[in-house]
């Protein structure tokens, strides 16, 4: 996990420098050591590996999962861009919850963040039933069991805040659309469950406010409020249409890229 926060941390300052035109001897001085610092790794059973050698397990079920610290909150695995990492990271939560792991609220938070991460919509809500069924009291606390009596922690309650508007709307992966801000993935991780339902003022990088529709699993409208103007990229599942521009194919997902006027509404509809 350290190594994954230090990389990220060299490659958001060395982003910064190129975009405020500044520190370049700084931004010079962390490529190099960016380069030297350890890579992901997949261990032999393709898991994703926790440390810098691939040690047997004392606790498989254990409720940390750090070493997947760049699928969430970071963004260096993504399920386009590196997906025989997203695999392992797969893997590796599969093999944590076989044996019994995310027990406790905040771990439990963790892992729907992780599955929103993958778009996998359906693990993302089985985890929300399990924290609400068991690490959750009647007055919706967290509920963090510890030998000494159960406690409220507060981790549980925002971190699957934080969970389910990612499997709504998501805008931190580049392999989504072009340039560095504006790309937003709608209804990435929707659960079979929510099968209609709709979110208002969801915000997204780049300046973005999202309103969602959708009914029978599949995005119907959407409202996205530039606040900057800067290009917009909206991928979906379904096909979509903004005025007379329609979504193209992509794999499995549709995208649409528009230019945006600051303070100005751009309605989405879902394409027959």
């Amino acid at each position: 996990m350290t190594m994954a926060i230090v990389r990220e941390l060299f490659d958001h300052c060395i982003a910064a420098a190129e975009l405020l035109g500044t520190d370049r001897e700084f931004a010079a001085v962390l490529r190099e050591k960016r380069a030297r610092i350890a890579p992901i790794r997949i261990g032999a059973d393709g898991r994703l590996l926790e440390w810098s050698e691939d040690f047997k397990e004392r606790e498989p079920g254990h409720r940390h999962t750090s070493h997947l610290f760049p699928l969430h909150p970071g963004d260096e695995i993504s399920v386009r861009r590196t997906p025989q990492f997203a695999a392992a990271a797969r893997k590796s939560l599969e093999a944590r919850l076989s044996h019994g792991g995310g027990y406790t609220g905040w771990s439990r938070a963790w892992l729907i963040n992780f599955w929103a991460r993958l778009e996998d919509g359906d693990k993302a809500h089985e985890s929300i039933v399990a924290l609400l069924k068991d690490c959750t009291f009647p007055n919706l606390f967290d509920n963090h069991y510890r030998s000494e009596g159960n406690v409220f922690q507060i981790d549980g309650n925002l971190g699957t805040t934080a969970a389910i508007a990612e499997m709504l709307l998501q805008s931190h992966d580049p392999s989504v659309g072009a340039g560095e801000v504006g790309k937003l993935s709608l209804l990435p991780a929707l659960p079979h469950a929510w099968r209609e339902g709709r979110v208002r003022g969801l915000r997204a990088r780049g300046g973005f406010t999202v309103d969602l529709q959708w009914r029978n699993g599949a995005m119907t409208a959407a409202t996205v409020v530039s606040t900057h103007g800067h290009p917009c990229t909206v991928r979906a599942r379904t096909p979509f249409r903004l005025g007379s521009a329609q979504s193209r194919a992509d794999g499995l997902d549709h995208v649409l890229e528009f230019p945006t006027v600051a303070g100005t509404s751009y309605e989405i509809r879902s394409q027959p």
